[in-house]
């Protein structure tokens, strides 16, 4: 991963929840270590946090299924049998064999062990600088867990430890309630700790860790204690609205002024399709890529999360929102000379603007799998319309400082402010965040979380779809002692 220092030796740690790839940690390992004579040295704890950040780089999984699962895209690809998981979550007949929601319990569970064997030998030996150390990590954990918590709900909370082999078949799955706790309590955690700035790219910041705490509060109805902390990123922290959205995702812009918390990525590993973990660059802009193409500023791909009219005509004439997120390819190749290209399967005449595959933005070997490009998971516009939401549906609303709020974000693109009030500002709130964050995987939690999602997604069952089912192998695996998510 990008900016951080390749591990120059593999430790040896006992994974009880494999990754599917024995080449995981992306080395060429030039000795072994075992927990014996490992956390013995300040390096030693660095290494183990590099490992630790490298299962971020599997992000690609919740941009897709965030977009997939939603009326913003659909699954794509080259047929419906291309990725078969996507499109069975894309047509909302999915149930407990699926690849894609397996890889993403595997790889989250595999980043929260890696977290967890720090904190194991957390107190081996005392050296500058390993508050800060711990302190990412608990941003880590808490960002995996509550990865897993928004696509599974309540899940075995392992802290601290890595889970014995005897214990698989009779750890129990934590509640909800349980996993926000320990989200929040990793949270503070770090973001008591944590510098605002960091000089290493990609490296967690206290902004960063506020503001997960914020998105963790706002999905559970903690209005108040989400508003609290993201007044805190507003007011304390080093961010802003980078000025011109039309090139905010262009890998010249990366890391800019509006960025809270992205995740790093480099194209000079090739990694294969039957291990994506094992990639150093991002796999999603090659994924979305537009089939067979041939032409200017872009580069071909496999067009998958494609997004629909419905998206694309929602847009308010003038918003440059728009064409910034979602790139409509028969207008493109309109207006410039030498495009061809192929059309996928559902093919809808767009695609994913943002992350897509550009001619000078290619990784190398394979630049289907290796864009340079990274993930922009928390940005300051999505700090701006959390605390907005939050002040607007709290128990006692702040309407005048939620549309100052809004109505930043919509000044950014020039668009004239809003005065809505009560539930009709709480609409706006949502429906800007449907324009601001196309593209980027929000779009589906946010729907279930705000309760829209019954109307706006066809095939939604109410009391199932809020939540993805189980790996069947896992439940399998526990001993059949996991109760499977209702209705699946």
């Amino acid at each position: 991963m990008k900016t951080f220092n390749k591990l120059t030796l593999i430790f040896l740690t006992i994974l009880t929840i494999s990754v599917g790839c024995e080449d995981y940690i992306d080395v060429e390992p030039t000795g072994v270590q075992d927990t014996e004579n490992f956390f013995r040295s300040p390096q030693d704890y660095e290494q183990a946090l590099t490992a630790a950040y490298d299962l971020l780089q599997t992000s690609y999984l919740s941009i897709w299924i965030g977009e997939i699962a939603s009326d913003n895209s659909l699954a794509g690809g080259e047929s419906p049998t291309d990725t078969e998981g996507l499109h069975q979550i894309d047509n909302m007949n999915h149930g407990g064999v699926n690849a894609e929601l397996r890889d993403i319990m595997r790889y989250n569970y595999a980043g929260i062990t890696r977290v967890n064997y720090i904190f194991e030998n957390q107190d081996n030996i005392e050296f500058e600088g390993k508050d800060q150390i711990l302190a990412q990590a608990h941003f880590l954990r808490a960002y995996y867990y509550f990865e897993l918590t928004k696509f599974f709900g309540g899940m075995p909370l392992i802290i601290d430890r890595r889970l014995g082999i005897n214990e698989i078949s009779t750890i129990q799955r934590s509640s909800i309630e349980d996993m926000y706790s320990q989200i929040e309590s990793d949270l503070q955690a770090a973001a008591e700790v944590l510098p605002w700035t960091n000089p290493v790219k990609g490296r967690i910041t206290k902004g960063a860790a506020l503001a997960l705490l914020g998105r963790a509060y706002l999905y559970q109805d903690k209005f108040e204690q989400a508003a609290t902390v993201l007044q805190r990123v507003i007011d304390e922290g080093p961010y802003d609205l980078f000025d011109d959205y039309s090139t905010m995702f262009f890998l010249e812009n990366e890391d800019n002024i509006e960025t809270v918390f992205s995740i790093q990525y480099v194209g000079i590993e090739g990694g294969s399709y039957g291990c994506f973990v094992c990639l150093e660059g991002f796999a999603a802009p090659g994924f979305h890529g537009i089939r067979q193409y041939e032409g200017p500023l872009y580069g071909d791909g496999n067009s998958y999360n494609v997004p629909t009219a419905d998206l694309y005509n929602s847009y308010n004439v003038g918003d440059i929102r728009r064409d910034a997120s979602v790139l409509d390819i028969e207008a493109f190749a309109a207006d410039n000379d030498g495009v061809s290209y192929a059309e996928g399967y559902q093919h809808t005449g767009y695609f994913n603007n943002k992350y897509i595959k550009r001619a000078d933005e290619r990784g190398a070997p394979d630049d289907d799998l290796t864009s340079p490009l990274n993930h922009q998971v928390i940005r300051y516009a999505d700090v701006l319309l959390m605390a907005a939401e939050a002040l607007a549906r709290q128990a006692s609303p702040d309407e005048a400082t939620a549309l100052d709020y809004l109505n930043e974000v919509r000044a950014r693109v020039d668009l004239d402010p809003v005065s809505s009030s009560g539930q009709d500002l709480i609409n706006d709130i949502w429906q800007e965040r449907r324009w601001e964050f196309a593209g980027e995987g929000l779009r589906f939690f946010d729907l279930v979380r705000t309760g829209q999602a019954e109307a706006e997604i066809d095939g939604f069952t109410p009391g199932k779809h809020e939540l993805f089912p189980i790996p069947q192998v896992e439940i399998d695996l526990a001993g059949a002692g996991w109760e499977q998510n209702p209705n699946y």
